[in-house]
């Protein structure tokens, strides 16, 4: 499809860090912005990373809108009004339904940071940084799947295995200068060619939660490393339980010198510089940046000898003893009360 409407009417709505960053690029290429929609404080609660766009707007000279809900009627009218050419929609949760993507003339434009159509869906920063999978600064066109629209340009970067999530961020955003500087001057121009994916490359990732996080000493020293990287700030790091408090772990390295064998799980140095080491179920792995969770209390002091995590057996030992003690504490408080009756 290559449709030319020179200088398109553009609006841009979002609510995290790409968005203003997408926003100043199309204020930079002087783009033809009509309108800006940013997403509310009150809906911000489960955003990571949420940011306004109200000062970059405004002081652009650009109206600007704030919405709840994208999809709600009066936020389409809003819309509407501005006649645009090309709807972004950069980072934001909420699905665009068929109402929406059917307002601008050429369509609506999304983002994702994969080489789609490899690792569509969910979590795509924690993903690259787990995988060590190379990524991209992708803007297509949406459509009602999942990041599977035609795409309009794509800006590949590479990932390390000493990337953790704030670093894989920060390459998504210098992709994203790369990507838009060189293609908005050809947007403007008019021209609007997008690629259709090949939809039988496509692979996909599904949501991640805090408790995915959780670290199974079982594991191999690389793997471990590699969930710490990728669920570090800004999401809520990787963890592990010590006489019952959380202990977030937010950095991480390996160790492959030091001649240390020792049960899974167990702290066999501390080391004021490098922290504690662990030995895992194949190799050993510094604890370098680690802090208990909140509301903790009096945490234990991380010494030689103390074993992270939980064994299952011994809890489940433990909650059986307890039920069954209270078992026979009931079991004589009925037995009295049933003597008094």
């Amino acid at each position: 499809m290559d449709k030319r409407i020179e200088r398109p009417r553009v609006v841009l709505a979002g609510s995290v860090s790409s968005t203003r960053q997408t926003l100043a690029a199309l204020i930079r290429h002087r783009a033809n912005l009509v309108g800006v929609l940013g997403l509310s404080l009150e809906k911000s609660a489960n955003v990571s990373g949420y940011t306004r766009l109200d000062d970059l707007a405004e002081g652009a000279g650009i109206p600007y809108h704030e919405f709840d809900n994208i999809n709600a009627g009066e936020t389409i009218a809003i819309i509407q009004k501005w006649t645009p050419d090309v709807l972004f929609v950069v980072g934001l949760s909420q699905l665009v339904r068929p109402d929406l993507l059917a307002v601008p003339r050429l369509g609506c434009v999304g983002f994702h940071p994969t080489r789609l159509p490899e690792g569509r869906g969910r979590a795509p920063v924690a993903w690259l940084a787990l995988e060590n999978r190379s990524g991209a600064a992708t803007f297509f066109m949406m459509d009602e799947g999942a990041d599977s629209g035609p795409i309009l340009v794509q800006e590949p970067f590479d990932i390390t295995k000493q990337d953790y999530a704030s670093g894989v961020i920060q390459k998504i955003e210098n992709a994203i200068d790369r990507a838009l500087d060189r293609w908005l001057p050809r947007l403007m121009a008019g021209e609007w060619q997008p690629v259709p994916q090949d939809d039988a490359q496509a692979t996909y990732y599904g949501r991640r939660s805090p408790g995915d996080g959780l670290i199974d000493w079982n594991r191999p020293a690389e793997d471990i490393l590699a969930l710490v990287r990728a669920t570090s700030r800004p999401h809520p790091g990787a963890y592990t339980y010590v006489g019952g408090s959380r202990l977030i772990v937010w950095r991480a390295a390996l160790e492959k010198t030091i001649p240390y064998r020792g049960v899974i799980g167990r702290i066999l140095v501390t080391d004021e510089e490098k922290g504690c080491l662990v030995q895992t179920g194949e190799g050993l792995l510094w604890l370098d940046q680690v802090e208990f969770a909140p509301g903790a209390g009096n945490p234990p002091e991380l010494r030689v000898g103390i074993k992270l995590g939980y064994v299952v057996e011994d809890e489940i030992a433990k909650l059986t003893q307890t039920i069954q003690t209270l078992e026979q504490r009931l079991s004589r408080l009925e037995s009295e009360r049933n003597g008094k009756a």
